[in-house]
């Protein structure tokens, strides 16, 4: 029987920013990761006031450094590949995971989906700065090729299932709005719509041997794109945020030996939620 062209699996349009690596066809998994990157493009170089150095330092503390490479080797551990969605510039040009509108609680601290503090909440960029022009270039092709993804999984396997990969630091940054909160090892974010029980459970239970697991603490919810926002239930979705101490050098510093260890718990995850 022919399949209707409107189930048919279309690979999204790529634009410059992403990197995507295609899993296996029968995979509803994608691996997000949209702040493992430090590259900033020239031009939008020349919109930040900080310094050069200064500039470093704000990338090593604001980088969920060796994300992309923990993704790339759970990736290949698990059963079946999941496909990968990684943002390929610094979050400092774009952050495509917050809302671009007054929704983004973040824009209290000049870190909406265009920053203009640093983590030390100094000025990242001018109050005048109109940010516009980054998010027609960057975030608005970003959100519609993730869009596109999710719908070719859906198409294709008949669900999605995003698991958001992120670091955290051990200590605190100035910007952060609930600093106060404990900081465990691993950090599960959920949404009540798009995150069943179970996978949260699931993913407490794999990741249960790091030293503790907490649910939205310090860090709530999970990346899900607007057209299927709390509108397509057959979309889910989890935030895997780790704590850097657990696997790398601070700040900005090389991935250590806990690194293959997380690889493997994330690619039991994919294998036991796909």
């Amino acid at each position: 029987m022919a399949i209707p062209p409107d189930s048919e699996p279309r690979p999204p349009r790529i634009p410059g920013n992403v990197s995507l690596f295609p899993g296996a066809p029968e995979s509803p998994v994608i691996l997000h990761v949209p702040h493992s990157a430090r590259h900033i493009p020239p031009s939008v170089r020349a919109g930040i006031v900080l310094d050069d150095p200064a500039l470093e330092l704000e990338l090593d503390h604001i980088t969920d450094a060796h994300t992309a490479e923990l993704s790339a080797a759970a990736a290949d551990r698990a059963r079946l590949r999941p496909w990968r969605f990684v943002n390929a510039l610094s979050r400092l040009v774009v952050d495509p995971e917050r809302f671009p509108d007054e929704r983004e609680q973040m824009r209290a601290v000049g870190m909406g989906a265009v920053y203009t503090r640093t983590t030390d909440r100094d000025v990242l960029r001018p109050d005048s700065f109109d940010p516009t022009g980054l998010l027609d270039r960057y975030f608005h092709p970003y959100a519609r090729a993730m869009t596109e993804l999710v719908a070719d999984r859906l198409r294709a396997t008949g669900r999605a299932i995003i698991v958001d990969v992120h670091s955290y630091p051990t200590k605190p940054l100035a910007y952060e709005l609930f600093a106060a909160e404990s900081r465990p090892p691993i950090c599960l974010g959920t949404n009540d719509f798009h995150t069943p029980p179970e996978l949260t459970a699931l993913a407490t239970a794999l990741f249960a041997g790091f030293g503790g697991v907490a649910v939205d603490t310090p860090f709530a919810g999970t990346y899900v794109p607007l057209d299927h926002y709390r509108s397509e239930p057959r979309v889910t979705a989890l935030m895997v945020e780790i704590r850097r101490d657990g696997y790398m050098t601070e700040p900005g510093g090389p991935a250590g030996p806990g690194l293959p260890r997380l690889a493997t718990a994330l690619a039991a995850l994919i294998d036991a939620a796909g």
